[in-house]
């Protein structure tokens, strides 16, 4: 097979589409920007997801006097149930699973609640007695939460046990939802750009089927019949795949380490995580233009 004589033939076919193979290029860059935006979503949840849940606190709240749950009839907690919260955290049972904890009094938990609520209404009308008091305890492995939430609901004094993944798990979910409608869409427009591919390439094979029937009446292989017009797709996926590469490393060069990293206190994915998924991107634009290709050009193999 002749190289320069194949080359040549895929260089005319790209002149003679090149509209189309414009619109090959720009639906194969905007939906592999979609799949390369959903790989960084799904690498920044997990990063977010290892750094909060090793964080997570176990929040054992405390009676306060105008608490309305089944365990707090009594009031506020006394000093005697709270002497015994803390000696149950302190026990052979739970010390093993327990990194550390403290206590939060009225006035601290007042304290937080003003820094956190400032210029709010709320910060003018609550008072400390209405604040919980609470132990605050971290755990050796966040997952064991279980265990604390069973031996401490129950006692007396304590108005609730909640751990703060709860809390994470809901937003992890939302994040979650928003990835996955990201890989579908990207999914959708994938399917776009290889039908917009195959048809490209029937475009281009029939307006040459006369030089196809001459090409298989002299004896020319498929290979050597088949490898232009795959080549005219492989050149507008890889041009398109490029383009989308270069869309996800300006994203998180100007955008997430630019603009989010310097205004947020998060762990945000970097131009590493984006030169892993760079590759990937190209990798799926060729193979998806090469196969759609490969496939549309099947039928005029035989002439």
């Amino acid at each position: 097979m002749r190289l320069g004589l194949v080359l040549s033939e895929a260089a005319n076919g790209l002149r003679r589409n090149a509209s189309m193979v414009v619109s090959v290029v720009l639906v194969t860059f905007i939906s592999l920007t979609f799949v390369g935006t959903a790989a960084l979503l799904q690498l920044q949840i997990g990063q977010m997801k290892n750094y909060w849940y090793d964080r997570a606190q176990v929040a054992v709240y405390l009676c306060t006097a105008v608490s309305t749950t089944a365990g707090c009839t009594d009031g506020e907690a006394t000093d005697e149930q709270q002497a015994a919260i803390q000696q149950q955290l302190e026990s052979e049972t739970l010390a093993p699973f327990i990194d550390e904890f403290y206590f939060e009094d009225h006035e601290q938990a007042y304290a937080n609640f003003q820094e956190q609520f400032a210029g709010t209404p709320a910060a003018d009308y609550v008072t400390p007695e209405v604040l919980n008091e609470t132990f605050w305890v971290n755990l050796v492995d966040p997952s064991q939460s279980a265990v604390l939430v069973e031996s401490l609901a129950g006692m007396a004094g304590v108005e609730q046990v909640v751990d703060q993944r709860s809390y994470l798990d809901q937003i992890f979910d939302v994040l979650n939802a928003a990835s996955y409608t990201a890989i579908a869409i990207a999914s959708i427009m994938l399917v776009a750009a290889a039908l917009l591919i195959a048809t490209t390439i029937r475009l281009s094979a029939f307006s040459r089927r006369r030089e196809l029937g001459i090409m298989r009446l002299v004896g020319a292989s498929n290979r050597f019949i088949q490898t232009p017009f795959v080549l005219e797709g492989v050149f507008a996926g890889l041009i398109g795949s490029l383009l989308a590469g270069g869309a996800v490393i300006g994203i998180v060069h100007f955008f997430v380490q630019g603009y989010l990293a310097t205004n947020l206190s998060f762990t945000f994915v970097d131009l590493t995580d984006a030169f892993i998924v760079v590759p990937l991107l190209i990798l799926v634009g060729v193979l998806l233009a090469a196969v759609s290709a490969g496939i549309a050009i099947t039928r005029y193999l035989k002439v």
